[in-house]
């Protein structure tokens, strides 16, 4: 065998194997209900799920115990915000009061609820606007991926569990779930 055609033989098989084993675990399309279930496991995290609750008031650690101050929605309405003791960043020892910007629950209209939704509950609820505040999936995605107090979910100050993936995971997800279509299990 030519020496030439033996080097461009293994130059070609050296390419398509690093080629291979190289690819970015992204460059294959993926499946938008696998998509979805990273999602999932994130919103039900206690980072996402504390904040979208099923009742009225926040709830708390990773067991998602009530708000120890006995907070509830009712409580701006009564004089006393969640900037009163969440300010815009954390506090820095265990157990004192995490921040981000705009610390809030979602509105008592359009409560969002996470807590306790089974995947296909959480994203019929996702799909729609009326559920979401108003939001599309479009506004969805650019929630997760630009919104301060989102983001927080992954810088919750000391003693606090971060969700299962990360935040550039988790657009990531969200993003490929909404290019394939959005659907639900």
């Amino acid at each position: 065998m030519n020496a030439r055609v033996l080097v461009a033989g293994s130059v070609i098989a050296l390419g398509a194997t690093v080629g291979w084993l190289g690819r970015p675990e992204r460059a294959v399309a993926a499946e938008p209900l696998a998509e979805y279930d990273v999602l999932y496991r994130v919103l039900l995290s206690p980072r996402c799920r504390n904040c979208h609750p099923a009742g009225d008031a926040p709830l708390q650690t990773d067991e998602g115990i009530p708000h120890a101050q006995n907070i509830t929605r009712r409580s701006e309405h009564n004089g006393l915000s969640c900037s009163t003791c969440h300010r815009s960043s954390n506090g820095r020892l265990p157990h004192t009061p995490p921040g981000a910007p705009h610390w809030d629950l979602p509105p008592a209209a359009t409560p969002m609820v996470f807590q306790g939704r089974t995947p296909r509950q959480l994203c019929e609820q996702l799909k729609d606007p009326v559920q979401t505040n108003g939001k599309d999936l479009a506004a969805l995605v650019e929630h997760i991926a630009t919104d301060p107090l989102v983001a927080w979910g992954w810088s919750p100050g000391p003693g606090r569990t971060l969700p299962p993936v990360s935040h550039e995971r988790t657009t990531e997800a969200i993003r490929s779930w909404v290019a394939g279509g959005a659907p639900c299990p």
